[in-house]
């Protein structure tokens, strides 16, 4: 895992905003140094050496992430084409 950002804090909507390091793809699960998954990455904000990330979160304390140093854990598989069969 390497570590891409830092949650910097909670905003009105219930998303978190995380100051990113580099550039990272939406639909990026983060998680913390044990592993546990904090957010995953709905879309990326400002300049581009340097981003923000509203993410939602995926613990229901995630006030106790702020803060803290996030990593990259893994693309979501909710991003990948699904199989939809027709009805005749």
């Amino acid at each position: 895992m390497q570590e891409v950002g830092e949650i910097m804090h909670l905003a009105g909507s219930g998303r978190v905003i995380i100051q990113l390091t580099e550039k990272l793809d939406e639909g990026v699960i983060l998680c913390d140094e044990t592993g546990t998954k904090v957010a995953k990455i709905m879309e990326l904000i400002g300049p581009i050496k340097r981003p923000f990330a509203s993410a939602t979160p995926l613990t229901n304390n995630i006030k106790k992430y702020i803060g803290k140093s996030v990593f990259a854990f893994e693309h979501s598989p909710a991003n990948t084409q699904k199989f939809r069969r027709r009805r005749k």
